[in-house]
């Protein structure tokens, strides 16, 4: 709780001039016995309005003073008679205040235009940031899309990635996929342009001939933007891929072979 925005805040003033329902008022009380400088605030705040009050106000009429004094009177007996007893009585500056009505009156209404265009304004920047945030969030999205197309294409332009298409098999004719492979670096870009759907308990794994061996490359789920970076790969001469149990096995199930090719 930050105790200096709880004080600019006008609660305290609307507090003392009886601005709060039962709740704020219940909670002005345990903020300024958990927090003494509040204690001292409001006590200083309430030392100045009753000085204001007793400078700001007029000595009524005499009639009028009358009128005030007896309406007092009976609300005083009226609380005497029904026993009524007030857990906060009113210091006797506020009844001094009541004298200059106008003053009071101007008084309360800035305290409570002042802390509700205060509680105004905490929503409306809250929201903001929250708009901000949304805002810099989908602009992180974006960007980071970007430049991955970006990287994409330089794999694709670069004369040193060699690109091998891997064509269906006789069981998957319509089967299509690509690889850019880089000699001198080993890292292999894999490109997706057809492969069929299979379970949830099966992945595809790449694979890559050396010296006449295949070695696994990693395996993958369709459905990625773009290139996927899979493992690097030195001296291959051909690419393939199969359907594996996820994860992934050390050798390749011939008979659902979906795509290869030859780098050569």
């Amino acid at each position: 709780m930050n105790v200096k925005e709880y004080i600019s805040s006008g609660i305290l003033e609307a507090y003392l001039l009886d601005e709060v329902t039962p709740q704020e008022r219940m909670e002005v009380l345990r903020m300024t016995q958990l927090h003494p400088e509040l204690k001292r605030e409001l006590d200083r705040t309430e030392t100045t309005l009753k000085s204001f009050a007793m400078k700001a106000s007029v000595s009524p009429r005499k009639e009028l003073k009358n009128m005030i004094m007896a309406k007092a009177e009976q609300a005083l007996n009226g609380a005497r008679s029904s026993k009524l007893i007030r857990l906060n009585p009113l210091p006797f500056w506020k009844y001094a205040a009541a004298a200059s009505v106008v003053v009071a009156l101007g008084t309360s209404y800035l305290a409570f235009n002042y802390r509700q265009q205060w509680k105004e304004a905490n929503v409306a920047l809250t929201d903001l940031i929250a708009r901000n945030q949304r805002v810099a969030q989908n602009y992180n999205v974006v960007n980071q899309k970007l430049e991955k197309i970006q990287d994409d294409f330089s794999i694709i332009e670069s004369s040193a990635f060699k690109k091998v298409v891997m064509k269906g098999t006789a069981g998957e004719p319509n089967a299509l996929a690509s690889v850019y492979w880089n000699a001198t670096t080993e890292e292999v870009f894999l490109s997706i342009q057809n492969l069929k759907a299979i379970s949830a308990d099966n992945q595809f794994q790449l694979w890559a001939i050396v010296d006449g061996k295949p070695v696994d490359a990693g395996v993958f789920d369709t459905g990625f933007p773009g290139l996927l970076k899979m493992k690097s790969i030195k001296g291959a001469t051909a690419f393939a891929v199969t359907i594996e149990p996820r994860g992934g096995r050390t050798a390749p199930t011939l008979a659902t072979m979906q795509v290869v090719g030859t780098a050569g």
